[in-house]
């Protein structure tokens, strides 16, 4: 037997609270949008990748990513850490030792984030071809 599904013009549109609530991307003050702002920044994807499968340390994260700055790699690490996607651990001895890992949470975010790097690796020729060449007047 099929199941009768009203079409979406049958349902009444939800208020912005609840669209809110769900998440709504496209919103402006939607709250998804810090998140997705902490995933996909340049150091957020890098950071996801490079802790993918491992635990390490302050020092090997900043070595794995080339360029990032120690301030960078911090704040980044906060903000990753404050959405539930990286986990730190302070192990109590001398000197300190902290090492940082994903949650559950960041172990799904850095397998689609590394998709996404993935892909554009594999189609960079590509890309770089549909560039405008320099000396036409656009910045590349």
């Amino acid at each position: 037997m099929k199941r009768l599904v009203p079409a979406p013009s049958a349902t009444p549109a939800a208020s912005l609270t609840d669209r809110l609530a769900r998440g709504d991307l496209m919103a402006a003050a939607c709250p998804s949008r810090e998140v997705l702002r902490h995933v996909t920044s340049r150091w957020g994807v890098l950071v996801l990748i490079a802790l993918e499968g491992r635990t390490r340390r302050f020092g090997d994260i900043r070595r794995a990513i080339g360029g990032v700055s120690e301030r960078m790699l911090a704040q980044t690490l906060q903000w990753l850490e404050h959405d539930g996607m990286v986990d730190r651990r302070a192990r109590d001895v001398v000197p300190p030792h902290v090492e940082y890992s994903l949650t559950p949470l960041g172990r799904e975010a850095a397998e689609k984030v590394r998709a996404l790097a993935d892909w554009i690796e594999i189609n960079l020729p590509r890309i770089a071809e549909s560039r405008p060449r320099a000396g036409r007047g656009v910045a590349t």
